[in-house]
């Protein structure tokens, strides 16, 4: 701990700043600072906007925007060593609130003091086109501004600016638009990290299919795996494998089970119903016979179209994954699905995965996810998510749910949710 050594600065400020790094962490920036501003012709006493938005690949509004807030609004064009520490100690080492703040004004593209759909269109363009590099419609169905609009519609805007035409996102808006959309979190709280840090939020998985099938018919782009891994950890986003289509495999409940039976890591299972919604959900465990219930609480529902969100486990329950096959009762429905109740699903799909149906479940917190209760599938798309080889196996020890899951367990006692039920 302590200050830089060259040259002193009592700022109190600063020097509460530095007190959020190790000396090796303050050496490290100083020497990134120096290079930064020999490569802005500054006599080494500043960094450029043009200099500093190359480094971190931050390039228009987005850029100036993040260059503004590093150099504490002045408006003269110069990052110093300073602002670089303090920015940093905010951005990447302060509370909870300081980060989330600091990322919220951020998104004021437009600086005028107010968040609103046009700075998120904004946000959002950048991400795409700029920091992941997927520019343009992969197909014809679906155009980029669509695309664009889906995360939009995650978003709340409560307030109304007054003497503006345009409502705008309060603080709580934004952070529900986050809890929806971890993907976009991840990747606002890493712009200042290091460029080859490996940069929470920058990775898309890589989506392996046959060379012969038409990647017009496939429902999983760039964009919503992007969105779906946000919920998972970085080993999880590797290569995924395209196991199951149904207009190549047909509408088939054996074929497949069939298709999936030599996957033996998560897989991701997406529908598009004859409404034109597309969702679904990330299974952690491997579908299998089922008289009941099972999973863990890496299981997650997703929105795809015309919404983008991610509704994660609230602990209400234990009713994650089902999988029922070849039942004569009633009570035990055959199919797959996620979460809520028997009969009363977050997601399900019937074993003739001719109709299913979704309702608003406790067990993820998650609305109905198509525009009706009733589903009519079109196509059913499964991907097996290949896990890296380094990753920690202690999840598959036996007992309940909770049990597997202990920090889970004694957090939902404190708040008096371990024994509830939907």
């Amino acid at each position: 701990m302590g200050n830089v050594q060259s040259p002193p600065n009592n700022d109190p400020r600063y020097v509460s700043a530095t007190r959020a790094f190790t000396q090796k962490e303050l050496e490290d920036l100083r020497s990134l600072f120096i290079n930064l501003a020999n490569q802005s012709q500054s006599n080494g006493k500043y960094i450029s906007p043009s200099v500093f938005q190359s480094y971190f690949g931050l390039h228009g509004p987005l850029g100036e925007r993040m260059f503004d807030l590093v150099t504490q609004e002045r408006k003269d064009q110069r990052l110093t060593f300073e602002d670089l520490v303090d920015a940093k100690a905010t951005y990447e080492k302060g509370t909870k609130d300081e980060i989330e703040e600091f990322i919220f004004r951020l998104l004021d593209v437009s600086g005028d003091n107010f968040v609103g759909r046009s700075d998120l269109e904004t946000v959002m363009i950048a991400i795409f086109n700029d920091i992941l590099c997927i520019k343009g419609s992969e197909d014809r169905s679906c155009s980029h501004q669509d695309i664009f609009n889906i995360f939009l519609n995650a978003a709340n805007f409560s307030k109304h600016d007054e003497g503006g035409t345009e409502e705008t996102m309060s603080f709580e808006d934004f952070r529900s638009w986050c809890t929806h959309l971890p993907s976009v979190r991840k990747l606002l709280g890493s712009l200042l990290l290091s460029p080859d840090s490996g940069r929470p939020g920058y990775q898309i998985p890589k989506l392996l299919t046959s060379k012969a099938i038409d990647s017009n018919i496939i429902l999983l782009r760039k964009e919503y795996a992007w969105h779906i891994g946000g919920a998972l950890s970085h080993q999880d986003l590797e290569d995924w494998n395209l196991l199951y289509h149904s207009s190549l495999n047909g509408l088939s409940f054996n074929t497949f089970l069939g298709n999936i039976s030599n996957h033996a890591g998560p897989t991701v299972l997406i529908i598009k119903d004859k409404e034109g919604y597309i969702y679904g959900g990330y299974a952690s465990q491997p579908w299998e016979r089922h008289a009941d219930f099972y999973g863990d609480l890496k299981c997650f529902l997703f929105q795809l179209n015309p919404v983008a969100s991610i509704f994660r486990p609230t602990g209400a329950n234990n009713n994650l994954q089902w999988c029922a096959i070849n039942f004569s009762s009633e009570d035990i429905p055959n199919g797959i699905g996620f979460g809520g109740r028997v009969n009363h699903l977050g997601l399900f799909i019937s074993a003739n995965f001719d109709q299913g149906h979704t309702f608003s479940c406790t067990t993820f917190g998650s609305p109905c996810l198509s525009k009706t209760n009733r589903i009519l599938p079109e196509v059913i798309e499964c991907w097996g998510v290949t896990q890296d080889a380094t990753q920690d196996k202690n999840d598959a020890v036996k007992g309940t749910i909770l049990e597997r899951f202990k920090e889970d367990r004694n957090m939902l006692k404190m708040v008096g949710l371990a024994n509830s039920s939907e």
